[in-house]
């Protein structure tokens, strides 16, 4: 394992991306996202895209010159298309606006059609729960898992990520509707790891925990069997409804494996308007106590809140250990 500092990472990454062609602006948010992603444990979404990425901006799947452009307001509620631009731009865009809007009405919702892959969802939930507002926010993608019931990819996998703020900690989710992510059976793979509990289906279509069998079989168990298959055609339908846009059947025909033309959903309310902070945070802090005093079904793995982790992560310090492989790779990138 290469140890980097978050700085050098931040900085390789934006160097990588300014070769790509990206403009000045657009390679330093991407570069600090891609660099917080790894710092906070989400090494796939992360460090681990940025290859990736490139490489779709040199096939011309993402247009690193297009700009968010809005084609639809009523109100709260505003629609843009996207443009196949860079995702994490237009996904921060879109949040922005969407917090302008709850700031005006109380709720905002924003609408985007015709995006790229946004990296990491968790990203945005982070970014509003952090200027004190709480979120509802999803992608539709290409079909990539099956449908309950069937042995073909069929839906999308659709993260969903949801938000409440707490200056101290917030409560945010961020997960996708297969039960773990192509990213994460990348991860464990490489370092010979099984899953913890059934993630997929093996070639003989029996459930299993071996990443490097569900990944070639590509057949992804749905988070909740048939209720997250359920809730992730819903999603789709949503998703592509309010903006207008392309359910995955759609998307699929856009460029399989590109997940170009994705719709997402950011839905930003202000506690401020709606609640009181003081409610906001009472809420909070109960629940974390609550679940603090559960007792847990492991010794010494005490109850967690969603976001624990991460939040702990953010204010940690010290270096950061990536793959030597994966780590050279982005470096040469970097001074090509």
């Amino acid at each position: 394992m290469a140890e980097v500092s978050f700085d050098t990472l931040r900085d390789t990454l934006e160097k990588a991306l300014l070769k790509a062609g990206l403009e000045a602006e657009d390679a330093r948010v991407c570069a600090r996202v891609h660099a917080e992603s790894t710092r906070d444990g989400v090494h796939s979404h992360g460090i681990g895209r940025i290859p990736r990425f490139i490489e779709y901006v040199e096939k011309g799947w993402v247009d690193v010159k297009a700009v968010p452009e809005r084609v639809h307001a009523l109100g709260a509620i505003e629609v843009f298309d996207g443009h196949m631009g860079i995702g994490i731009i237009n996904a921060l865009h879109a949040t922005e606006r969407a917090i302008e809007l709850a700031k005006e009405h109380g709720m905002g919702l924003v609408a985007l059609r015709n995006t790229t892959h946004w990296m990491r969802g968790g990203s945005y939930g982070w970014h509003a729960a952090e200027k004190g507002m709480a979120t509802i926010m999803w992608t539709n993608t290409e079909s990539c898992m099956p449908a309950w019931g069937a042995t073909s990819q069929s839906i999308g996998n659709n993260p969903l990520v949801m938000g409440v703020p707490h200056e101290e900690g917030p409560l945010v989710l961020d997960m996708a509707m297969s039960q773990f992510s192509y990213g994460k059976l990348q991860t464990l793979t490489s370092k010979g790891e099984s899953l913890p509990v059934d993630g997929g289906f093996d070639m003989q279509g029996e459930l299993s925990r071996d990443p490097a069998a569900i990944a070639a079989t590509r057949r992804l168990l749905p988070t909740g069997y048939w209720k997250g298959s359920g809730l992730a055609i819903l999603l789709d339908a949503m998703a592509a409804l309010l903006s207008s846009g392309r359910p995955s059947h759609a998307i699929d025909e856009v460029e399989k494996g590109s997940g170009g033309g994705s719709c997402q959903i950011f839905m930003v309310f202000d506690p401020l308007q709606i609640a009181g902070q003081a409610t906001c945070d009472a809420i909070v802090e109960g629940i974390k106590q609550h679940l603090a005093a559960a007792e847990p079904a492991t010794s010494g793995q005490p109850v967690r809140y969603p976001g624990e982790s991460t939040y702990r992560q953010r204010h940690g310090q010290g270096v950061l250990r990536l793959d030597d492989t994966l780590w050279a790779s982005v470096s040469q990138l970097a001074h090509r």
